[in-house]
C-alpha cells in the first residue's frame, strides 16, 4: 500500500482548529460545532483512519 501525503488534511485540520477558535471568542455556545472537523481531518492527519 502506497503512503499518500497527509498535507492537504493538515491544512483541513488547522483550519477548523481556527475556525474552532475563532467561534470560542466569537460565539463560544457554538464553538463545538467545529469540533467534528477538527478530529476527523486530526485524525486523516495522523493517518489513522
Amino acid at each position: 500500500m502506497e503512503k499518500q501525503s497527509t498535507a492537504k488534511y493538515w491544512a483541513y485540520c488547522f483550519l477548523w482548529l481556527g475556525a474552532m477558535i475563532a467561534l470560542m471568542f466569537v460565539y463560544r455556545e457554538f464553538f463545538w460545532l467545529a469540533l467534528p472537523g477538527t478530529v476527523t481531518y486530526f485524525a486523516k492527519a495522523m493517518d489513522i483512519m
